[in-house]
């Protein structure tokens, strides 16, 4: 099954919502970076909020996110954009613990609790949006439900899970939900949906079960209104082409002086583990084009 993205309304356009399935694409971040168990649950949330908050953007505005809490995965850095497009990676990605108490992957303990969520919003402005939060658990999903209300003044609901094969440390089920309320949203309906969060299963089983995104949402929303749908891969920004503008941006001077002492050159991209290697014959083809 493909990994894609929902937008939606919900009781009578007072609840904006947001649902995905992201396992191919958190696989693929997993594979990349060699990451492993509580790494790949933690980073893989976090790519999974990410993508959604996206899809809150337009055209080729994009979107930055760092969880620093001071846990021994370091930090997390994820981008997004409009179109479903996302990436992500850890400072440390051989981070593992045995279950917690919940007998789920022990995420809190990787990431830890003192620090921040940041978000950085480009949106084709001067300066971009900026916002963040502290940390209240280390679990994601409450994290960014907090930043919600306090960064952007948006009463919200986020869930999210990643399920993860402990045989092959591959992914077996990503993906997650956004609930936000409107403004003047009526204390019935509040409460109607606390009700259904609290019964809600866990987001990874629901996924690894099968349930589309639509079907997550109509366990929570009252007439729901399905209002568009993106398809999700994990994508960089990286290219060739910009690794040769980035090498040529150096200088006549630093290239020669790149080409006589080491012959060669190693540029890597840290959101998708991808290495572009120059040996001594494309560096001199570089020179030449400067």
């Amino acid at each position: 099954m493909s990994d894609y993205l929902i937008r939606a309304t919900g009781f009578n356009g007072h609840v904006r919502a947001f649902a995905a399935r992201t396992t191919t694409a958190v696989e693929e971040m997993r594979r990349r970076h060699d990451m492993w168990n509580t790494a790949t649950a933690a980073a893989g949330r976090t790519l999974t909020v990410t993508l959604m908050m996206g899809a809150m953007l337009k055209g080729d505005e994009s979107l930055y996110v760092k969880v620093k809490g001071g846990g021994p995965i370091g930090q997390i850095m994820a981008e997004a954009n409009a179109h479903g497009e996302g990436v992500a990676y850890v400072t440390n990605p051989h981070v593992h613990f045995e279950l917690n108490e919940k007998g789920k992957l022990d995420v809190r303990r990787a990431v830890g609790t003192e620090g921040f969520v940041y978000v950085t919003k480009d949106l084709g402005l001067k300066e971009p949006y900026q916002g963040s939060s502290p940390i209240v658990s280390g679990e994601i999903g409450e994290d960014f439900t907090y930043y919600f209300v306090t960064s952007e003044q948006t009463p919200s609901a986020v869930g999210v899970g990643v399920l993860v094969n402990p045989a092959d440390r591959s992914v077996l089920a990503a993906g997650g939900f956004i609930l936000q309320l409107m403004p003047n949203t009526p204390d019935e309906v509040v409460a109607k949906i606390e009700e259904r969060l609290s019964g809600l299963p866990q987001v990874s089983r629901m996924i690894g079960e099968g349930l589309t995104p639509e079907e997550i949402l109509a366990k929570v929303l009252d007439e729901p209104k399905y209002l568009s749908r993106t398809e999700i891969s994990f994508t960089c920004k990286c290219s060739s082409e910009k690794v040769n503008q980035a090498l040529i941006s150096l200088g006549r001077e630093e290239m020669e002086s790149m080409i006589a002492e080491q012959g060669e050159a190693e540029v890597h991209c840290h959101f998708c583990n991808e290495r572009y290697h120059f040996d001594k014959s494309a560096l001199e083809e570089l020179l030449k084009n400067m």
